[in-house]
């Protein structure tokens, strides 16, 4: 822990750690691919296209996401209805994009991107965003059903959300050859 760290603060951060490592490889890999893209972190083309179609699916992600800036300002302070059309709008766009790839498979996994792409103050707003985007009809049956009971009537219902800004960002390690390390 660092000097300006508080010990609380640690235990989030590994707390956030060991969700990430609950999540899939697949959904790891696309949580740290989307971070890249969103917050212009890497070349995520050079880093994560393997394929052409790997390579359009970055480009497409690229161009939802330049909406992300403009989504971050239109985050509601309040929940009046007349903010929330500007606001949830392209976020559900991004979301379905998101959702349609397959490699968020549930509303933690969703909310654990998010969260780093907009910022604690859109909290609030993901379960709706997420359940409106996992229900839309360009989902195939499967995928909206698993999406929808993944996330729980807690998360769904809660009547107050944390503030606090995530701490931990994952981002991509080079593999450490075992061979050329000293014993």
């Amino acid at each position: 822990m660092g000097a300006r760290m508080k010990p609380a603060e640690g235990a989030m951060t590994l707390a956030e750690m060991k969700e990430f490592a609950g999540f899939s490889a697949a959904t790891q890999r696309y949580i740290r691919r989307s971070l890249d893209i969103g917050l212009d972190r890497q070349d995520a083309m050079e880093r994560w296209s393997r394929d052409v179609v790997e390579a359009a699916s970055i480009r497409a992600q690229a161009r939802l996401y330049d909406r992300l800036p403009e989504i971050r300002a239109l985050v509601p302070d309040d929940s009046g209805l007349e903010a929330v059309e500007p606001f949830m709008a392209p976020l559900l766009v991004v979301t379905a994009f998101d959702l349609g790839q397959g490699r968020l498979t549930s509303f933690s996994a969703y909310r654990f991107l998010y969260e780093r792409l907009l910022g604690a103050e859109a909290r609030p707003w993901l379960p709706s965003a997420f359940c409106a985007s996992a229900a839309l009809p360009h989902l195939h049956p499967e995928l909206r059903r698993k999406l929808l009971q993944s996330i729980s009537e807690a998360a769904a219902t809660a009547s107050g959300w944390s503030l606090r800004q995530p701490a931990f960002f994952p981002a991509w390690v080079e593999k450490v050859d075992q061979r050329s390390l000293p014993n």
